[in-house]
């Protein structure tokens, strides 16, 4: 399958020749060397600003910068879920002994639901430009994109249905990223009231092909060079992956969450709110197990609530109490650098 420059002209100013681009993974898996690493393979890799302050995304910023690369940097859009404060009480109560496990007290926790640094990270993507940015979980007002745009920024906007892509393309996003459920971590979906109906990737291109006239960028189940020409040919300009490298060396991904990725007795992945009040899909764990069905929907007050634990659990090395993020291509995340991985996923174009 050959890529011809046309339909990667939106990207092609960035120096990517290779349509497969690496997703932002918040939280510790993506890393300054994992996106430098990205476009060093001719393609890109976006910086995960979500949980992080704009001091610290700053600094980010100037190490991939000195490297000499083109990037981008992903932010997550204000759309709260606010939660009930008596199911999140109840809640607190009900998962207080897998937190007491690792020394953490739950149960007296507040609830926060803050905007995680909004106005800060857009005052510093608009005073320090950055080539690309990104934006999942809510589209921003018109006059964010038009302002980024004024400073030269190319605007992608995460979505997950037709619906989704309409709003977008009105508000001046340039290109969209189109996740399938299949995809791991958390849904870009903007109503995580409800989980995201399970359509295939290529069908869902389809349905956003005819709502929008927007390049798409597929996302989503995306882990072999078969799952790459199978995206383009169903019309994206390129595809994005994270859960293959998860594995990868220049990942940050905690040695628990790398251990289970490659351990044949998980066998399934499932979404859930258990970790965070809104939809992402996970390896099955303890954690999933006992609470999938309990937790209430809130973000970011459940992510609040259970981030003491996981982290916890993670330096302990205990895998049943952390979410470990992953895709349904999740058997295909290898221990390797990322150029080889990604060079691989483009050796079928």
């Amino acid at each position: 399958m050959t890529i011809s420059p046309r339909t990667l002209s939106p990207l092609l100013g960035l120096g990517v020749s290779t349509p497969v681009l690496a997703a932002p993974m918040a939280g510790g898996p993506t890393t300054p060397a994992l996106v430098t690493a990205a476009a060093r393979a001719a393609g890109l890799g976006f910086l995960a600003a979500g949980y992080r302050t704009a001091d610290a995304l700053a600094e980010q910023i100037a190490q991939v910068r000195s490297d000499g690369v083109a990037f981008g940097v992903n932010l997550f859009a204000p759309n709260p879920v606010p939660v009930d404060r008596d199911a999140f009480h109840r809640y607190a109560a009900t998962i207080a002994p897998d937190a007491q496990a690792h020394g953490v007290d739950v149960r007296t926790a507040g609830i926060v639901e803050d905007d995680d640094h909004w106005p800060d990270k857009i005052d510093l993507l608009l005073s320090d430009p950055v080539p690309v940015v990104s934006f999942t979980f809510g589209i921003p007002e018109a006059a964010v994109i038009a302002a980024l745009h004024a400073v030269g920024t190319l605007v992608v906007q995460t979505v997950t249905s037709p619906v989704e892509a309409r709003q977008a393309q009105e508000t001046g996003a340039d290109l969209l990223a189109v996740q399938a459920s299949a995809a791991g971590g958390h849904s870009g979906t903007l109503t995580p009231q409800h989980i995201p109906e399970p359509v295939p990737l290529a069908d869902l291109l389809g349905q956003v092909r005819q709502a929008v006239t927007l390049p798409l960028v597929a996302a989503g189940g995306v882990a072999t060079p078969a799952n790459v020409t199978g995206a383009l040919r169903a019309g994206a300009t390129a595809v994005m992956v994270g859960t293959v490298l998860l594995r990868a060396d220049e990942a940050g991904t905690s040695k628990p969450h790398r251990t289970a990725l490659a351990d044949p007795a998980r066998t399934r992945t499932v979404v859930t709110r258990a970790f965070t009040g809104r939809p992402a899909r996970a390896l099955r764990n303890g954690f999933t197990d006992r609470y999938t069905a309990l937790a209430p929907a809130g973000y970011p007050a459940l992510h609040h609530l259970t981030s003491p634990m996981r982290k916890a659990a993670a330096a302990a090395e205990d895998p049943e109490r952390i979410n470990l993020w992953a895709g349904t291509g999740y058997r295909h995340a290898t221990a390797e650098p990322t150029a080889q991985i990604l060079q691989r996923l483009a050796s079928g174009l």
